[in-house]
């Protein structure tokens, strides 16, 4: 270990229901606005299909409630902004960190450069998408793409991302889309799916993203579970 380096905890990744993933996040927001957690990475997936919403998100159609009550999806809540992201055949990243200052999308920017350099050594380039008009009345995260998500060069939108900050502490995770269920996408938003024919290995990814990290936050990765005592914390 270079001792001259920062060190970050990184999570090994964990498959949970998104009520815990959300937890999770949260508890480590917390615990790192208050100086007892370093700076975190972690990975996950989510057991069942999952809509997550925005913090502030309040308008959604009707019909996911009567989805959810039909054991077809979860709802969960964020909380972080934007709006629904579908969790299902994706990853999802989460950094909690303070190293990085200024605006809001100057952060997302500085977060996002480590998965900018880890898809790109994956063969995949990325670039920040621009939002139409449309994005505030679109309920799909993945309908349109901010400033705060990338973009491949055809447009296709492979990773929404959403950030909340608590003082100097942030949390940013998004979405990253590999094996979307098509049929369910479009029951969901009413909206024609475009795949991305993204063969690679979820371990793959996690480590050509994890070795981006440690190079672009200039950081030392150190891997450390979450414990029992954490974890009677969390819930």
């Amino acid at each position: 270990m270079d001792s001259n380096l920062t060190s970050w905890r990184l999570i090994p990744p964990l498959e949970a229901d998104g009520v815990t993933q959300m937890a999770i996040d949260r508890w480590l927001l917390q615990q790192h606005q208050l100086g007892k957690q370093p700076a975190v990475l972690r990975f996950y997936t989510w057991t069942k299909p999952t809509i997550s919403l925005g913090y502030h998100q309040r308008h959604y159609p009707g019909f996911w409630d009567d989805l959810a009550e039909a054991g077809e999806i979860d709802l969960v809540r964020r909380p972080t902004g934007g709006r629904g992201v579908l969790h299902q055949g994706d990853l999802t990243y989460a950094v909690i960190t303070s190293d990085f200052s200024g605006k809001r999308i100057e952060v997302y920017q500085q977060i996002c450069q480590f998965l900018i350099q880890g898809w790109h050594s994956l063969g995949v380039d990325l670039y920040y998408g621009q939002a139409g008009r449309d994005y505030l009345r679109n309920p799909n995260c993945f309908g349109t793409a901010t400033g705060a998500d990338l973009v491949t060069a055809k447009g296709d939108k492979l990773i929404g991302s959403a950030q909340v900050k608590k003082g100097h502490a942030v949390l940013q995770h998004g979405s990253m889309r590999l094996n979307p269920h098509t049929e369910l996408h479009e029951k969901v938003f009413q909206q024609p799916l475009t795949s991305l024919n993204l063969d690679l290995p979820q371990e793959t990814i996690i480590q050509a993203l994890t070795e981006s990290a440690a190079d672009c936050f200039e950081v030392e990765l150190v891997v450390q579970a979450l414990t029992p005592e954490e974890w009677g914390k969390i819930r």
